[in-house]
């Protein structure tokens, strides 16, 4: 009976850890192939394989990339070997000699790299950007309503010859002075330069924004006259920044080329420097506008206008009377616009011809003027004039100074009252 009971027993634990057994296998999954994959896609599912598959990938191109980096060292030194070691010949007698080391060829350096020659027209520019003044520089008597002195109204006068780089006459030609929209010569100096480093032609074309219309009108700016979303050339802007002084073909430069103003200005600003006019020249804005911290000399802005006609893009804009825009939808016949300053001048009596000029007004500086003659005998002269009293007077005072200056050299005595005051 006893055996019976433990028989019993006996059984009934086998039982139990058979069902225990069957459960648990049952918890995991199960057992066998089908088993196998079961806890394969669970463990997709759950991330792990993904976890454990990127795992193994790293290690194993870390592994891969160590030993390619130990290849490349170990190849590298011995090609470095390989160079320190002598190529080495056998000689009659056995012995073995150096060869001779073959001399390279040395590479010239950037800076010794000649420049583009300049053009015959400004070849005989004397370098660099400024301007000496010498015993022979003449200071120009003040101006005298009864005609007992100078008959040139301007406060603020420079002519300079640019072939030798000398003052020839002035007064108070070092003055700082608002330049006004003589500005926009620097404007039109590197917009060429940076159209060109750029790659921009051209015959490229800009659409005029809302902001450019609504900024020249806030300001009360002169304008070409372009519409609003209106279509022009990159030649219409340039021509329309210098003829008619438009400040919508200036803003539509800096937003074309630099993003914007103040992005342009800084480009203005930086061939400031390279001029090497910085002690007296900086620029707040593109236009011509006034700013207290917007300034430069006349003498300033004569090298400013030497460097413009170093590029002949700048040379045709500058001496062009007039010219017309290009066809668009708002402006079928373009639109005309002129130099007046060139056209007005060019029927008076002078030693040569005017070919370039800008004009400027703002009430701070009164009427101002660059200018650029070429005499008959091709010598090269730019007269910069500040705080005229008009627009005629101005282009008369520029007359009077190339025909007392230029024609008849340096017979101009000079004024005792001037003093020192240049």
């Amino acid at each position: 009976m006893w055996r019976s009971a433990l028989s019993t027993t006996s059984s009934s634990m086998s039982d139990q850890r058979y069902q225990s057994r069957r459960r648990t296998i049952k918890r995991r999954g199960g057992r066998g192939r089908h088993s196998a994959r079961r806890r394969f896609w669970r463990s997709v599912k759950s991330g792990r394989f993904v976890v454990s598959f990127f795992a193994f990938a790293a290690v194993f191109l870390f592994t891969l990339s160590g030993i390619i980096a130990v290849k490349a060292i170990l190849s590298r030194s011995v090609a470095d070997d390989d160079e320190l070691v002598p190529l080495a010949t056998a000689n009659a007698n056995g012995a073995y000699d150096e060869e001779p080391v073959t001399e390279t060829t040395e590479v010239p350096l950037a800076e010794e790299i000649v420049e583009k020659p300049l053009d015959p027209e400004v070849a005989s520019f004397a370098p660099g950007y400024t301007f000496e003044r010498t015993d022979a520089t003449r200071k120009l008597p003040k101006f005298k309503e009864d005609g007992s002195g100078s008959s040139v109204v301007s406060q603020y006068v420079v002519l300079v010859d640019v072939d030798n780089g000398e003052i020839v006459s002035e007064r108070k030609g070092g003055a700082v002075i608002n330049p006004a929209s003589m500005t926009k010569i620097l404007t039109l100096l590197v917009a060429v330069e940076q159209l060109e480093e750029q790659d921009i032609g051209l015959d490229e074309t800009y659409k005029i924004t809302d902001e450019i219309t609504h900024y020249t009108y806030q300001h009360d700016c002169s304008v070409v006259g372009f519409s609003p979303k209106e279509r022009v050339t990159v030649e219409d802007l340039l021509y329309g920044t210098i003829l008619p002084s438009g400040a919508d073909a200036v803003l539509g430069l800096c937003d074309l080329i630099a993003g914007g103003q103040d992005e342009f200005v800084a480009l203005m600003n930086e061939k400031v420097e390279q001029l090497g006019l910085e002690d007296t020249a900086h620029f707040t804005n593109a236009t011509g506008l006034y700013d207290e911290q917007h300034h430069c000399t006349p003498t300033d802005m004569a090298a400013i206008l030497k460097a413009a006609l170093l590029h002949e893009e700048c040379r045709k804009v500058l001496d062009a009377r007039t010219y017309t825009t290009s066809s668009t939808k708002q402006h079928p016949d373009g639109i005309l616009i002129s130099n007046w300053f060139l056209r007005r001048i060019e029927d008076k009596e002078l030693p040569g011809d005017v070919s370039g000029a800008k004009t400027g007004f703002v009430k701070e500086s009164g009427n101002c003027a660059a200018s650029y003659l070429v005499t008959d005998d091709g010598r090269h002269y730019i007269c910069v004039t500040g705080w005229s009293t008009s627009a005629w007077r101005c282009i008369y005072d520029h007359v009077d100074i190339y025909n007392a200056y230029v024609e008849h050299g340096m017979d101009a005595e000079p004024d005792a009252q001037e003093g020192q005051d240049m």
